[in-house]
């Protein structure tokens, strides 16, 4: 008889390879690798009793950590992939995203929550600002690819993609104040005494300030390490080492959250950040392809867990209402307030509905629920939560993994084709409105 841990090295091994492998063969196809390892997962714990049950209710502490991880890696990548520099204009698309979009799906969710789920304001609203963020590891199929080398790629970035990658970049870490939201209202019960108060101080203000601050003092001091040192020695740009990128994902976090400001935000502006100082240098190709790795592993490892966690009953309290409402939220409430938040901006009715309907939920999800229930006093209300986290996860998983590549692919050569009959310059393609 095969023993648990032997069995896990092996599937191990053969996990890695396919990771390395899959995003290619499945460049064009309706499936994501997010659906395979979701799938693997739920088979191998069904089909082995020996396996250890990776229930998150029993496990927290591992899946805030393991989760936390994988964001944070995610986020760097993510900054130091984006061409773009930073402003009111050339990120609209942002702005409108996180400004508009993002807090009109909390609402909704949290409204629907607490009507046809049951759900007192305190959990409904951890929901729903669980939920509401882009996440910016499973999006990573419909976000921009590798940093570029050259400025022109700047206004040639694709709008949906860099859409998404941004707003998946900075939403994880504007949701938590909405996060800390909850865990407050659940603290506090039915008293309101000098708790708000609190909240729009500490929980907004400060640690949003010195999130950015910390993001981008750290930033500014690796790049100069990178690119300007004067030994040779600390000039590591000049010897490829990518695996310093943890470095700057590691320190911008630990010490955003030692001042109490928020590191997810901190790691995606030190990303920013160091990717302004040199922003054609070939080094943050070497960067942002370690993170991406990296990413990948990680990614591969939560959701073989998450898929058995469905296998050994995650989802065996779900009931119509619960599914009604999970299918209303990725079908019809983010698209919805995709829609409306992009109105009036720059892209084209195409690219709207895209920018709406991709909004995946994932990884996030999953620290941010795991966070607030250590922290919170939810009435022992933890597996029904993550029952329904973890189905709309699982849904989105499926939805957005099969739709991905045959929309982004028609975008694409929609673009293309309109770029050509108007300058007849297939170079213009990606930053073309359709």
């Amino acid at each position: 008889m095969f023993e648990a841990p032997d069995i896990l090295f092996a599937a191990a091994g053969v996990a890695v390879f396919v990771a390395a492998v899959l995003p290619k063969l499945l460049r064009d196809m309706p499936l994501s690798m997010p659906m395979v390892f979701l799938g693997a997962g739920m088979a191998a714990f069904a089909l082995i009793p020996t396996l250890p049950n990776p229930n998150p209710v029993e496990h927290s502490n591992f899946v805030m950590h393991l989760a936390e991880i994988c964001v944070i890696v995610s986020l760097m990548g993510a900054g130091l992939a984006l061409d773009r520099p930073v402003g009111r204009k050339r990120w609209a698309t942002t702005w409108r995203l996180l400004g508009i979009a993002m807090p009109l799906c909390i609402v909704a969710l949290t409204l629907l929550g607490m009507w046809f789920l049951g759900l007192g304001l305190g959990a409904a609203l951890l929901v729903a600002s669980s939920l509401a963020p882009t996440d910016p590891v499973l999006a990573s199929e419909v976000q921009v690819g590798e940093p570029a080398d050259h400025d022109e790629s700047a206004d040639k970035e694709d709008e949906v993609r860099f859409g998404l990658t941004s707003e998946a970049g900075l939403n994880d870490g504007l949701a938590f104040p909405f996060v800390y939201l909850a865990i407050a209202i659940s603290v506090a019960g039915g008293s309101s005494s000098g708790w708000l108060a609190g909240w729009l101080g500490m929980d907004v203000v400060w640690r949003l300030a010195f999130g950015l601050l910390v993001g981008f003092l750290t930033g500014k001091l690796l790049a100069t390490l990178f690119f300007s040192a004067r030994r040779d020695s600390l000039r590591l740009s000049n010897h490829s080492e990518g695996f310093v990128a943890l470095s700057a994902t590691f320190l911008a976090y630990g010490l955003a959250e030692m001042v109490e400001g928020y590191g997810f935000v901190a790691v995606f502006v030190c990303a920013l950040t160091i990717r302004a100082a040199e922003r054609t240098h070939g080094y943050h190709r070497v960067l942002h392809s370690y993170v991406e790795q990296l990413e990948r592993l990680l990614t591969v490892v939560i959701l073989v867990l998450l898929g058995g966690a469905i296998a050994r009953g995650l989802l065996s309290g779900i009931g119509l209402a619960e599914l009604l409402v999970a299918l209303a939220f990725l079908l019809v409430v983010r698209p919805l307030a995709g829609w409306v938040g992009l109105l009036g901006g720059k892209t084209g009715p195409r690219e709207r509905i895209a920018l709406s309907f991709f909004g995946i939920r994932g990884i996030g999800s999953l620290y941010y629920l795991s966070f607030a229930l250590d922290e919170g006093h939810f009435a022992d209300q933890g597996q029904r939560l993550w029952s329904f986290v973890g189905l709309v996860v699982a849904l989105s998983i499926v939805i957005h993994g099969a739709t991905t590549s045959p929309l982004m692919n028609r975008l694409d050569l929609l673009r293309q084709k309109k770029a050509v009959a108007v300058s007849g310059d297939e170079g213009l393609a990606p930053n073309t409105p359709v």
